[in-house]
């Protein structure tokens, strides 16, 4: 037994926030959707959400263990992430990243540990795809929550 988990190749940890962009390759047969830099390495689990309406918000959710990938299969959401590095007494003034994620340019986007994250769904059709890096029973165990608008990161702006 030692053996085996001695040759077990470990998931790298996301060490840090990032986007990884991917494209579209169309031709006569039709479209292919691609994030060729992302792997899936370390997710123990996925889950998808959809809101009801467009415009509805799902967060602040912080873990200090658990890493998550964000893409959106369908529609559109602005996906938000602050790093917290105390949960029992965030930063209202910490600073928030923000992506604009559509299912019509490919992305991944890559949340550490260490951070809270929450989407709000631009579009009525949205399907907002999570991949975690643990399993669900570890996560109850790492679960910080806060006020949806406890960081703003959901204006629109005209532009």
């Amino acid at each position: 037994m030692d053996t085996v988990l001695a040759n077990l190749e470990l998931a790298p940890p996301i060490t840090e926030l990032k986007l990884m962009e991917g494209g579209v390759s169309v031709d006569d047969r039709g479209l292919i959707s691609f994030v060729n830099g992302f792997d899936f390495k370390g997710v123990k689990r996925f889950y998808l959400v959809q809101n009801h309406t467009a415009g509805f918000i799902r967060a602040w959710h912080a873990h200090k263990r658990e890493g998550k990938y964000v893409s959106v299969l369908r529609g559109a959401a602005i996906v938000g992430a602050v790093s917290v590095p105390d949960v029992e007494h965030p930063d209202p003034k910490a600073s928030v990243s923000r992506f604009i994620l559509s299912a019509s340019k490919p992305a991944v986007v890559a949340i550490p540990p260490g951070y809270a994250n929450g989407a709000m769904t631009l579009t009525n059709d949205s399907i907002v795809v999570y991949f975690s890096t643990s399993t669900l029973q570890e996560s109850a165990r790492d679960d910080f929550r806060y006020d949806a608008r406890f960081w703003d990161a959901w204006s629109v702006e005209e532009r």
